[in-house]
C-alpha cells in the first residue's frame, strides 16, 4: 500500500476501485465527473447520498459504522469523461477541518484490499476538501493526491465544476400586527437536479484556501518553455516526452530592502522518504548529501550582485529510491525579516543546458524569518513535479524547517 503525498499519483490496479473517506466526525463524500475542461456535463454527474449513481459512479453509504465512499468502474466510464474527483466536507453545518484530519483510501472495490491512503496536511479554515482524482492519462487510469481545500463549503466546489447550486428561499418573518402583512409573490424556482439540501451557495464565491493548482487549469508542464509558478501552481519536470531531466540546478537569490543593508539568508534543501521521514539536510554546514546527490553551492553572507546567490544541484538520477520529497528554504540566521528582502525567487535550471525551466518570485513577504520556497515530489512514474510553495515559518535554521516542511508535503 502506497502513502500519498499531495500531487503524488500512482497507476489503478484495479478496473473497479472505491475512495472511502474516514475522520473523527461524520463525513459528507461525494464525486464529480469532469470532462477535459474541467466542469461537469450537467448536474447528473454530481454523484452524492441524494443521487447516488451516475455512468460508472456510484455513492456507497458507509452506514455508520464505516466511512462513506464513491465507487468508480474505469471500464464504465463514459468517454468523454477524464477525471472523478472525490470531495469531503464536514457534516455538522459550518464545522472547519481544523484537528480533524480525514484519510482516503484508495481500495479494489472487489476485494476490499487497499491500493494506496492519503491524508491532507495543514488543514485548517477548510469546510469542503478535493481530496483524490481518478484520471485517465494517455489511456490508462490513475489516482492522485489532491487535498485542496474551500473555505465556503461544497458549493464553492460544486460551482468551481459547474454544478448549479439553487438560492434557498428567504424566511418571511412573523408579522408583528395581528393582520398578516402582505408578501410580494416570488417567482417560481427553477427546476434543477437534485441537490445536497446542506450545500449553501457562496457569496461571493471565496477563493480556494490552497490549492495544487488552479481548478480547471489541468497539469502544467515545460512544452511551451519557461513557466513562470504562482503560489501553489505545480510544474511537471518533463517536456513533450522527452526524456526525464537528469540534473538540475535550483538557484536562489533575494536583494536587501533597504539600501546599504546585508541580509544573510541561508538556501538549503530538506529530503524526505515517502512516509514524509526526514533523511538529510543539505545546507550551507553540510555541502553534501544523499552520497553526492545533493550539492550546495556555498554560503552567501550579504545578498549582494546580480544572479543566483547560492544554488543546490540536484542529480535526479542519483537520488536514492528511499528519496522522494524535497522541500528547499531559506532562513534568516541574523534574525532579519522577510518584509526586509527585496526580489526574492527561486528558479530551476537545467543543469546540462543552462536552460532556466521554472521561476518563482516570492510576493507577499511576512515579518517572519525562514520560508519554504518551493518542493519537489518524485512521481510514481518517475517524473518530479516542483510545486511553489511561498510559506513562511518562525524559524532562523534548518533545522527548525524539517517538521514544518514534512507537514507541508
Amino acid at each position: 500500500m502506497t502513502a500519498m503525498t499531495p500531487g503524488s499519483n500512482i497507476p489503478l490496479s484495479a478496473a473497479r476501485v472505491a475512495v472511502d473517506v474516514a475522520a473523527p466526525v461524520r463525513l459528507d463524500v461525494s464525486g464529480l465527473l469532469l470532462t477535459a475542461d474541467g466542469k461537469v456535463r450537467s448536474d447528473d454527474d454530481f454523484i452524492f447520498y441524494n443521487q447516488p449513481s451516475g455512468p460508472g459512479v456510484t455513492y456507497r453509504a458507509g452506514g455508520g459504522s464505516a466511512p462513506d465512499a464513491i465507487v468508480v468502474d474505469t471500464t464504465a466510464v463514459p468517454p468523454g469523461i477524464e477525471k472523478i474527483v472525490v470531495t469531503a466536507s464536514p457534516d455538522a453545518a459550518g464545522q472547519t477541518f481544523q484537528g480533524i484530519e480525514p484519510t482516503a483510501t484508495v481500495r479494489n472495490a472487489d476485494d476490499g484490499s487497499a491500493i494506496a491512503t492519503f491524508t491532507p496536511p495543514r488543514l485548517g479554515a477548510e469546510t469542503a476538501l478535493v481530496v483524490i482524482e481518478i484520471y485517465l492519462r494517455n489511456g490508462a487510469w490513475k489516482a492522485r493526491a489532491v487535498g485542496q481545500g474551500y473555505a465556503n463549503g461544497l458549493a464553492g466546489i460544486a460551482t468551481d465544476f459547474g454544478v448549479s447550486v439553487e438560492e434557498p428561499a428567504t424566511p418571511v418573518a412573523p408579522p408583528v400586527a395581528a393582520a398578516p402583512a402582505p408578501v410580494a409573490p416570488q417567482p417560481p424556482a427553477p427546476v434543477a437536479a437534485p441537490v445536497d439540501p446542506r450545500i449553501a451557495p457562496p457569496a461571493p464565491p471565496a477563493p480556494p484556501v490552497a490549492a495544487a493548482a488552479p481548478a480547471g487549469s489541468g497539469k502544467i508542464n515545460l512544452d511551451k518553455g519557461r513557466v513562470n509558478l504562482q503560489k501553489n501552481q505545480t510544474v511537471s519536470l518533463v517536456k513533450g516526452g522527452a526524456p526525464l531531466l537528469s540534473r538540475v540546478r535550483m538557484g536562489l537569490g533575494w536583494e536587501p530592502a533597504f539600501r546599504g543593508k546585508d541580509i544573510d539568508l541561508d538556501a538549503s534543501v530538506i529530503a524526505y522518504g515517502p512516509n514524509r521521514n526526514h533523511l538529510d539536510s543539505c545546507y550551507f554546514g553540510k555541502l553534501t548529501i544523499l552520497n553526492g546527490a545533493i550539492k550546495h553551492s556555498g554560503d552567501n553572507l550579504t545578498g549582494e550582485g546580480a544572479g543566483d546567490d547560492e544554488t543546490i544541484v540536484v542529480d535526479l538520477g542519483r537520488i536514492p529510491a528511499d528519496a522522494t520529497g524535497l522541500v528547499f528554504t531559506v532562513n534568516s540566521f541574523t534574525g532579519q525579516k522577510f518584509n526586509e528582502v527585496a526580489k526574492a525567487y527561486c528558479r530551476l535550471i537545467d543543469d546540462a543546458s543552462g536552460e532556466e525551466l521554472v521561476r518563482f518570485d516570492l510576493t507577499g513577504a511576512e515579518p517572519q524569518t525562514g520560508v519554504m520556497m518551493a518542493k519537489l515530489i518524485k512521481q510514481f512514474t518517475g517524473e518530479w513535479e516542483m510545486t511553489a510553495m511561498g510559506e513562511f515559518v518562525k524559524s532562523r535554521t534548518v533545522r527548525g524547517m524539517v517538521k514544518p516542511a514534512a507537514k507541508a508535503l
